[in-house]
């Protein structure tokens, strides 16, 4: 028998991404994102792109965009686009090996780390977390999983962006600094994973502004495509 309760308010909606091919839906349960995790991204930021431990920060599961366009956001006038690679988790735990990493995951995604890059350096000059720059509503539109059943486990391949179909961003996923296990392993050192987290794996270098009016394709090659508008 399931056991009954009430709630004092009405219970939040679940975040759920649809999946290539399926009628199910995956529930989210955490976003963590992995900072600085290609040397010519560090590099364009003004950072020493060499393998220093990763750090990781996280945006809220509902600032996932699963469908729909892009809403510009408020208290901002530089808000620029971050192609990255996201894993979905089926599985976690403390202390996962990286050996064992790949067996913790779902399926895969293309999104965007949108970031309000005004607010993201007023905080970092006053020694301030960046969650207002980076975790405000709708900033991570997202495509549709791609189980790893069918598409495997990408470590190469390219990943992109183009903003009004002019080239912006351009990658290969073997120029992460910290490959997709080791990012796995890193993070579970530090929080314990568990099936519905979803992992943002950095960005290649290309970073800039959107305005509204914008169109955007991104894409990880033969993974998932997403295509967007700035309104």
């Amino acid at each position: 028998m399931t056991e009954q309760f009430a709630t004092v308010i009405p219970l939040p909606a679940p975040v759920l991404l649809p999946i290539e091919g399926e009628a199910a839906f995956f529930p989210v349960r955490r976003v963590y994102c992995v900072g600085r995790n290609y040397a010519d991204h560090a590099i364009e930021m003004g950072h020493d792109p060499s393998r220093e431990p990763p750090f990781f920060f996280q945006k809220n599961p509902d600032n996932l965009l699963p469908s729909g366009d892009f809403p510009y956001p408020p208290l901002s006038s530089d808000v620029h686009h971050e192609v990255e690679l996201a894993i979905a988790l089926k599985s976690g735990g403390a202390d996962i090996p990286a050996e064992r990493a790949l067996d913790c995951i779902y399926g895969y995604a293309v999104g965007i780390d949108f970031t309000r890059r005004d607010r993201q350096g007023e905080a970092k000059k006053l020694g301030r977390p960046w969650e207002v720059g980076k975790a405000f509503e709708h900033s991570a539109p997202i495509s549709p999983l791609a189980p790893a059943t069918k598409v495997g486990h990408p470590d190469k391949g390219g990943i992109w962006l183009m903003r009004n179909g002019e080239s912006a961003q351009r990658g290969d996923l073997s120029q992460m600094i910290w490959k997709i296990p080791e990012i796995i392993a890193e993070l579970s050192k530090q929080f314990t994973l568990a099936p519905g987290d979803v992992i943002m794996t950095g960005t290649p270098a290309g970073v800039g502004p959107v305005a509204r009016g914008d169109r955007i394709t991104c894409a990880v090659d033969g993974v998932a495509t997403l295509v967007l508008n700035v309104i």
